[in-house]
């Protein structure tokens, strides 16, 4: 007994080790952004290392005076916002319809989504460049928002669908002997069930949207502000770069990012690990 736990404490202690290295791993990036956006430009290039030696708030004036970053929030915000809403409203339909009408069909267009979680993004980027402009969505943040809900339908649909499978049928049929509709017993019933499921859809794509920097890029028209990746990324050029203004409109993206996961984080992991499980 002695020595089993003796061994249980040295894995402890090597498995605790291990996440402290971890986690400062994963802090320091943001640490440094953090020092680096209190410092002018030729301190950074100086000694990227050092801790500022006074409140240096230039940088964030910088950013807005030359660029519009304020459009740029607000279209970041309505393209993350408009995306995650109409995300929450279709797929989840979409799982549900694959799950409990099981048919030959059903099982055609989930084999579909799926296949679209296989296919690289440049493979067909062009092809859908195409489209988007006979759908005349080329150069408006509607086209963004399409592009965003369609790439989110494969994995949400395989999450959902994973995680309707662990909800007893009878509870639906309890609901449609009560007067429910279809439509009423998903939203009423089955869909507050899913909390789990939705606030992990919620996190893993707002964050994604929020940080996406080559389809706003692409698709937003040139000539005017975009999006909050795309403004800082104005600043680095081919031979000068204002690192200064790039780390203070990093810290000003983090801080929603920051936000959202806090918001959910306790659905993450649960509904990820549950409709894994459940699978």
């Amino acid at each position: 007994m002695e020595r089993a736990k003796k061994r249980v404490r040295g894995r402890d202690i090597i498995l605790f080790a291990v996440t402290v290295f971890l986690g400062i791993l994963f802090i320091y990036p943001i640490f440094f952004a953090l020092i680096s956006a209190f410092k002018s430009n030729g301190d950074i290039l100086k000694n990227p290392a050092a801790l500022p030696t006074s409140l240096y708030v230039q940088n964030f004036k910088d950013l807005f005076e030359q660029s519009d970053f304020a459009t740029a929030i607000l279209n970041s915000v309505l393209i993350t916002v408009i995306s995650e809403v109409l995300i929450v409203c279709v797929i989840p339909l979409a799982a549900y319809g694959i799950e409990r009408r099981k048919s030959r069909t059903t099982s055609l267009i989930y084999t579909y989504f799926l296949a679209g979680m296989m296919i690289p993004f440049h493979l067909y980027m062009f092809p859908l460049f195409k489209e988007m402009k006979t759908f005349h969505l080329f150069g408006n943040m509607s086209g963004v928002i399409v592009c965003c809900v369609s790439g989110a339908v494969p994995f949400g649909c395989l999450l959902y669908s994973s995680f309707l499978k662990g909800i007893p049928l009878e509870i639906e049929e309890a609901a449609m002997i009560d007067g429910c509709t279809p439509f009423q017993t998903f939203w009423k019933v089955t869909f507050p069930l899913l909390g789990p499921c939705t606030g992990s859809m919620i996190i893993l794509n707002g964050l994604s949207i929020w940080n996406d920097y080559l389809m706003p890029y692409l698709v937003l028209p040139s000539g005017k502000a975009k999006t909050i990746t795309v403004e800082i990324a104005a600043f680095v050029g081919q031979y000068t770069a204002r690192w200064d203004i790039v780390f203070a409109g990093t810290i000003i993206s983090i801080v929603p990012a920051l936000v959202i996961f806090c918001a959910f984080q306790k659905y993450f992991v649960k509904g990820v690990t549950a409709g894994a499980a459940k699978g």
